[in-house]
């Protein structure tokens, strides 16, 4: 249904806000020789198979600026995967969550292999991505071999059949093309790719693909050998099924097995049944087939290999797990709550939360859970004992090298560490890790593996001096040696930073590092990435050690090589000073923020930041401050402060506001900033990744993208060498605010959002605060308001929010829970206290305008006084809420202060009655709307839309029954009606 806000939108673009109401004239961006960007040498590619992992190949393929052809048997699946990709975010849906903005779609030809094999012609790489069945892959690899270039790469995506297999029917000739490139899904998300050559294979085919894998697919390349399921799958595979069957024999609670299984093991938060669930049970099964037709009939997994009838009745039921209609599995939800199947009867039950005590050992480490005696202590050790044994027994069969061992399990399975990395964490201080459990493997009898053997009484990895190191084993003399960790060009390790040198400066929550070539490190490293007042003391201090070099120090990057960037402030610190009601305290805080932002962004030298991860709130301001932004692929960028009641008041609404007025004059927009500010901050939205980040505005089109992660540091600290040659810092923004007139379409816009039940009703209130911040509170569009006018704004304005009873439930549920609080849709406040605002005298000298609600309750809403308003002198929209408020007589309305939402009914029901009675003429008096409206064709378009929107029924009541929904939806209406009027008694 078309709704007021979506008028109120276009009202406010089609009166090109910008031109006639601001003059905005944005800081211009510093022209400098752009920096040299590599191609990728893969200009074209073709995928053939459309399903899951093959499009999601494709997307990554577009996601690098590829050109893509996607060809499938069945007509209609490429265009399908695509649609169905585009719905996904990496939020909703991660496994379909292929593209990095949906204009990569269109990189993407679609096809069937029955009539378009001729496009796959001019690819220069072609990619495999069929069923795994190895006469269906051989003739299609004739059929290629018909349409593809000369010199063009072919690879297969297959997870279990070995290349030799694959390629037995090709010519000599044809082989030097071919190889494996075994993609993990989802993807986008998923930093394996399993490479696998020939002999035959040419050597600079290898260097192509691993080089596009690497640097514009974001991948990071493990060689491995040419046996069944290489790597990843050969040890995952082995873990999963053996920890299944396990699970059975013990006829344990899968929540049990989950809770132990997942992160005290460092495995993901999931656990393996949910993980098997999202992987999809029939892939699961179909792997462990592969994995027994193509291994020897003496290898260890064959012992655990044989069929599960619970397994088979799942997925003989279609409950293959989140894929399936029912999205049933190991686990489902319904509308009783979350169920569980139960590993014995193998039927649902409700779900049941663990209380074993060994996962909450996993704190202490791996050897404290495997110590722990109950049952999740007993079959973790079970499980990764037999694992851990035939992942040592497997080298050098499967690799001869442990790092790519432990790279392949980290990189394709989310694993923290790889197995010999885990075998090394159940050391301590007087016993390595090898030596403990080469004894417990004593203990009980088994074989000990000769790799074991040959590194006794040392660990797998260890460090000298500032590299670090690992043990190259020689399998035929049984002899192993430490050997340095190699680096690849192009890449630069903080670890390796650290190792070799000391923090210039640290304290809790930064420390600075030199990377040499005069650029400075700042280090994010606060509790659970959150930001405080030692960040920003150290910032400071960062800015004074470089001004203060003599030139030694030139630049600055700001990084974290955690998981996240930055994901806010540290709100526990903030919900303890408001709890004190300590407002000169938390003024302090935002004021200091503000400055040391302030004082980055105009710092004689340039500061990059380099984002991975989730940069919101005060990490994406740090960000917006920023000379320049490197951000990686998968960086997700948001100013989300609305969700926990406050605004962004570390200059993120300025900042933001005047990247807003940036792109609509570079871009001729038809949004308004100040509403595209509105509703991006309002909405509390992030960036879905780093491409979609400048789509966003978070992040310039001229900042850098890196699609690896582990090439971030180095590509953000060439881009600040590059940015010191003539540097010289921003020129301040100067703003020209809408003021009152454009609060106003943004409050009834809100408001309308309220009554339909979208927005909560302290929503309103934050979004209206976050309103004055964006206008210029009480401006005109003739006066020029500077970055000073609107930080005092967004400071008054977070106070203002911060002082109330509900910012500050929501702040501590957050900081207790780690989940937002939200009211209900349609709640009514439950208490004039809980709605009035609190304010205290606060440093900044200035309280939040004085509440008109009383402590008296009337039977009903007073009637309003025959008089109108004088709306002649009124800004216009001044005029609007003036009349409204008078003709709903909410201008004296008075509430509770104490007692229910039932208490309230007859004063809303009263002035929602009213307000449809009466008549709105005197706001036709106001000619101050005449400046806005440049024509009588504009005018004419603007009447068009309101006859289609009221006349004709697309705006009307929505059915609800709450009382103060339905008023405020009617106020809404009669505001649109009285537009009308007041635009068609115009003199133009």
């Amino acid at each position: 249904m078309a709704t007021a806000i979506d008028f109120l939108s276009n009202l406010f673009n089609n009166l090109n806000i910008s031109e006639f109401l601001t003059g905005q004239k944005p800081a211009q961006e510093k022209k400098r020789a752009p920096m040299k960007m590599s191609k990728p040498p893969i200009r074209k590619a073709a995928v053939i198979g459309a399903g899951v992992m093959g499009a999601g190949i494709a997307a990554q393929l577009a996601n690098a600026g590829i050109e893509v052809v996607l060809l499938d048997k069945f007509e209609g699946t490429g265009e399908k995967s695509i649609a169905r990709m585009l719905k996904a975010t990496p939020q909703t849906d991660p496994m379909n969550a292929g593209f990095m903005a949906p204009e990569n779609s269109k990189l993407i030809t679609t096809g069937t292999t029955d009539n378009d094999m001729d496009k796959i012609a001019d690819a220069d790489w072609i990619i495999e991505v069929v069923i795994e069945n190895i006469d269906v892959k051989q003739s299609l690899f004739t059929e290629i071999e018909k349409h593809r270039k000369p010199g063009s790469i072919v690879s297969s995506n297959t997870s279990t059949i070995p290349l030799s297999t694959l390629t037995e029917k090709l010519s000599d000739k044809a082989r030097e093309d071919y190889m494996i490139t075994h993609f993990f899904n989802p993807v986008r998300f998923m930093p394996l790719v399993e490479l696998v050559v020939s002999d035959q294979t040419r050597a600079n085919a290898k260097t192509m693909i691993a080089e596009t894998c690497d640097k514009f697919l974001g991948k990071n390349i493990i060689n491995c050998n040419d046996t069944p399921g290489f790597i990843g799958n050969r040890v995952g595979a082995y873990m999963l099924k053996r920890a299944l069957n396990e699970a059975i024999d013990r006829d344990m609670n899968i929540e049990d097995v989950d809770a132990v299984m997942g992160p005290p093991m460092g495995f993901p938060k999931m656990g393996i049944f949910a993980l098997m669930d999202t992987v999809g049970l029939d892939i699961g099964r179909h792997v462990t087939e592969s994995q027994r037709d193509a291994l020897p009939k003496e290898d260890a997994f064959q012992k655990i290999a044989y069929d599960l009838p619970l397994l088979a009745n799942l997925i003989d039921n279609g409950r293959t797990g989140k894929k399936s209609a029912a999205k049933e599995g190991f686990y489902r939800r319904t509308k009783e709550g979350k169920e569980s199947i139960d590993l014995k009867t193998g039927e649902y039950r409700a779900f049941e939360k663990s209380t074993l005590k060994s996962p909450k050992a996993g704190r202490k480490g791996l050897r404290a859970v495997f110590e722990t005696d109950d049952a999740g202590g007993a079959l973790a050790w079970e499980v990764m004992r037999d694992t851990l044994v035939y992942t040592a027994s497997l080298l050098p069969e499967i690799s001869d090298n442990i790092m790519a061992v432990d790279e392949a399990m980290r990189y394709g399975y989310n694993w923290k560490r790889g197995p010999f990395e885990m075998i090394d964490a159940m050391g301590n201080d007087n016993e390595t890790g090898v030596d403990w459990f080469i004894g417990k493997l004593e203990e009980e009898n088994i074989e000990v593996p000769d790799i074991l053997r040959m590194a006794a009484g040392r660990s797998f990895y260890a460090e000298n001096g500032a590299k670090k190191q690992y043990l190259s084993l020689n399998f035929d003399e049984k002899v192993a040696t430490y050997q340095n960790m190699p680096q690849s060009e192009g890449v630069l390790d903080l670890a390796d930073v650290k190792r070799a040198s000391k923090p210039l400066l640290q304290n809790s929550d930064v420390s600075l590092w030199d990377l040499g070539d005069g650029v400075v490190c700042a280090e994010l490293h606060g509790m659970k990435q959150t930001l405080g007042p030692d960040t920003v003391s150290m910032l400071n201090d960062s800015m004074d050690l470089i001004a203060g070099s003599k030139g030694k120090y030139n630049s600055l990057v700001i990084y974290s090589d955690k998981a996240q960037f930055a994901v806010g402030a540290n709100l526990g610190l903030a919900a303890m000073v408001m709890n004190m009601a300590n407002y000169d305290k938390l003024d302090d805080i935002v004021y200091d923020g503000q400055k040391t932002l302030e004082r980055l962004k105009y710092a004689p030298f340039p500061v990059v930041s380099a984002v991975g991860g989730m940069a919101l709130g005060g990490g994406c301001e740090i960000l917006l401050h920023s000379d320049a932004i490197q951000a990686h692929a998968e960086a997700y960028i948001g100013l989300v402060e609305t969700g926990v009641g406050l605004l962004p008041a570390w200059g993120g609404c300025k900042e933001f506001l005047g990247r807003c007025f940036d792109n609509f004059e570079k871009n001729n927009g038809n949004l308004s900033p100040e509403l595209r500010a509105f509703e991006t901050l309002s909405s509390a939205t992030v960036s879905s990744s780093g491409q979609d980040a400048k789509n966003k505005l978070f992040m310039r089109k001229s900042d850098g993208v890196t699609m690896n992660r582990s090439r971030l540091l180095a590509d953000a600290k060439e881009k600040a060498q590059h940015l010191t040659h003539g540097y010289k810092p921003p020129t301040p923004y100067k703003f020209k605010l809408s003021g009152p007139g454009g609060k106003a379409i943004m409050d009834m816009g809100v408001d309308d959002m309220r009554a339909l039940g979208i927005a909560t009703w302290h929503d309103a209130r934050v979004a209206s605060v976050l309103a004055t911040a964006l206008t210029g509170n009480d401006t005109n569009p003739g006066r020029e308001l500077s970055e000073e006018d609107i930080l005092t704004l967004e400071r008054k304005g977070f106070l203002r929010l911060a002082s109330t009873a509900q910012t500050r439930k929501r702040i501590q549920t957050t900081v207790n829970t780690s989940r937002p609080l939200r009211e209900k849709p349609l709640e009514v406040p439950q208490s004039g206290a809980e709605l009035r605002d609190s304010v205290p005298d606060v440093a900044i000298k200035e309280r939040a305008s004085a509440t008109p609600w009383s402590k008296e309750t009337p039977s009903a809403a007073p009637a309003p006084s025959d008089g109108m308003p004088d709306t002649s002198k009124m800004k216009p929209m001044d005029a609007i809420i003036a009349v409204i408020k008078h003709d709903a007589g909410i201008t004296d309305m008075r509430l509770p202060e104490d007692g229910d939402a039932d208490a309230l009914g007859p004063i809303f029901n009263e002035a929602a009655a009213q307000t449809q009675e009466r008549t709105l003429d005197g706001l036709n008096k106001s000619k101050g709307m005449a400046s806005l409206l440049p024509g009588k064709a504009l005018k004419k378009r603007v009447m068009g839309d309101f006859e289609k929107r009221i006349e004709k029924g697309e705006m009307r009541l929505t059915d609800t029954t709450d009382p103060e929904a339905a008023t405020k939806l009617m106020a809404t209406i009669e505001t649109m009606k009285h537009y009308k009027n007041l635009i068609q008694n115009l003199d133009m």
